[in-house]
């Protein structure tokens, strides 16, 4: 049995961590990989930027995997510099998946939209809206890399907001999945099912690291999304979503179970082993809800007397880059009273039991006191 955590510490790329991750972070890292990878200019964004792809592996089995397609969604690409990273030091299980595997990453997909912090590109437009008309050069690099690559797999890489719970429990979603749909009726195609089946395996994985937190995202049918374009081409297609884990605001948790989730996966792509995961059990993973605020405070109405009594108050945080660095920055929302929500962190103002700790939160109080 492999100890992934154990492994994920020992190759972790710790030169690179937080929530930006732009360019030139990230290519001194790919500079220095061994002659078994083959880095490349691919293509350049609206702003001119170089896009590299990373190809490594001598195997029948083709995988291909882009991160930060929405530039602000940073955390699969940390975990893909580790996986690199756990080629390059090479083991037997590396050696094992260059010998069955060949594997081309694009770690960034969108440059400009990282260096703003956005989902967007330059043009303001979301690259994962735009798998048709590809009217963006991200979008066209992507594609024409697909169509000369012609992967057996899809490994579409994001990250998801803090609101996502695990079906109806206070359970963060910190890890989600998805089987896009290829059709409108949502049907269960040859390779959608055997993307099912790879999700079931890294599941399995994951549930024995963190029970209970893992979601299945909707599989609402959209032919403008890469996802659904891809599986529309009979290629199995996984969309990988890295949520929350508690009092991780950087993400890092989050960044190994994503290492975990990933190496588990090709694991079992190379092992060809799929037939061992039901696909049937995809549909036990529980689907996302969206009941989660990051603080909800309650009774606030002791602290600002225009609320109504026994208020609560939810808080969402706006991620704002500042000198390179991001903050999150506190926003309000009333919930009503029958209204059942989580909070990531849950504090009380009833007879001024956490009053010390919001105003330690100087931004959140004046905010509070303020509304």
């Amino acid at each position: 049995m492999i100890n992934y955590k154990q492994l994920h510490s020992a190759v972790k790329v710790n030169s690179i961590q937080g929530r930006y991750v732009i360019n030139d972070m990230i290519f001194p890292f790919l500079d220095q990989l061994n002659t078994n990878f083959q880095v490349e200019v691919i293509g350049n964004s609206v702003l001119g930027k170089p896009i590299k792809s990373v190809t490594f592996g001598n195997g029948p089995i083709k995988i291909f995997m882009w991160s930060q397609m929405h530039g602000n969604e940073s955390t699969t690409t940390k975990a893909v510099l580790d996986f690199l990273n756990f080629i390059n030091q090479g083991s037997d299980l590396a050696q094992t998946i260059l010998n069955g595997c060949t594997i081309k990453i694009i770690p960034i997909l969108n440059p400009d939209g990282a260096t703003a912090y956005t989902r967007v590109n330059a043009n303001e437009i979301d690259l994962n809206r735009d798998a048709q008309d590809r009217s963006q050069p991200e979008s066209v690099i992507l594609r024409a890399t697909f169509d000369q690559f012609q992967p057996d797999y899809c490994f579409n890489l994001h990250d998801q907001r803090t609101i996502f719970n695990v079906g109806t429990t206070p359970k963060p979603a910190t890890v989600s999945f998805l089987a896009p749909a290829h059709d409108p009726e949502r049907s269960i195609s040859k390779t959608r099912g055997i993307s099912m089946q790879l999700i079931v395996a890294m599941n399995k994985v994951l549930q024995t690291y963190i029970p209970g937190q893992v979601g299945r995202y909707d599989d609402g049918f959209n032919a403008n999304c890469v996802g659904d374009t891809f599986q529309m081409q009979n290629k199995p297609t996984i969309l990988f979503e890295s949520g929350h884990f508690p009092n991780d605001y950087e993400r890092e948790q989050t960044r190994e179970l994503i290492f975990i989730a990933m190496l588990s996966g090709i694991a079992v792509i190379t092992q060809q082993n799929l037939e061992e995961y039901p696909q049937k059990d995809y549909f036990l993973i529980p689907e996302n809800g969206k009941l989660f605020y990051d603080i909800l405070i309650k009774n606030a109405d002791f602290v600002n007397k225009s609320l109504q009594k026994d208020q609560t108050i939810g808080v969402l945080y706006k991620e704002t880059l500042i000198s390179e660095k991001i903050h999150f920055v506190p926003s309000l929302e009333k919930i009503k009273k029958n209204d059942t929500f989580f909070g990531h962190i849950t504090l009380n103002c009833l007879n001024n039991k956490d009053l010390k700790k919001i105003k330690d939160m100087s931004e959140l109080w004046d905010l509070l006191c303020s509304n």
